[in-house]
């Protein structure tokens, strides 16, 4: 039985690590780390943010989201006009081949959760559903953390 042990304790070791490794794909669309920042008691609404890459020939177009935890999910854009922080709602988000969209907080585009069920605590998890105009849906499972944890877990897988 002592010789499982150093296994054992490896395996042990690694799982934290293996939070950090948070990637879905759906045929050739890859989705890197979604996360969601914690949001005050009472807040309405929250943000999601992912990394979406298409590694195929075709685009893929982001025509909507849905999530058990909100009453809706909008896809957002969030951009400096004249000096102000403009947020509009888009209809879809196209990515095209070879390319990565990647949404983080403080601007561009993201995710907008509508109508909170309950506020965003960090540590928590919440189910979103992405659907795709060219190839269906694709559940992932999304993690509360501080904006700078969500973002530096996200970049590291780009280097790879």
């Amino acid at each position: 039985m002592l010789p499982r042990l150093p296994i054992l304790l490896a395996a042990a070791l690694l799982i934290p690590g293996l939070a950090n490794a948070h990637d879905i794909r759906l045929d050739d669309v890859r989705i890197a780390h979604p996360f969601a920042t914690p949001t005050p008691p009472g807040a309405p609404n929250g943000a999601a943010y992912l990394d979406i890459t298409v590694e195929g020939d075709t685009p893929a177009t982001l025509v909507g989201v849905s999530s058990s935890a909100s009453r809706a999910v909008e896809l957002h854009d969030m951009r400096m006009e004249d000096g102000n922080m403009q947020m509009r709602k888009l209809d879809q988000i196209t990515i095209e081949p070879g390319d990565t969209l990647t949404m983080r907080p403080g601007g561009g585009q993201h995710l907008m959760l509508l109508g909170l069920e309950e506020p965003l605590r960090k540590g928590n998890t919440l189910p979103l559903t992405l659907e795709f105009a060219e190839r269906g849906t694709l559940d992932v499972e999304v993690w509360v953390q501080e904006a700078h944890e969500g973002s530096e877990a996200a970049d590291a897988h780009h280097q790879h």
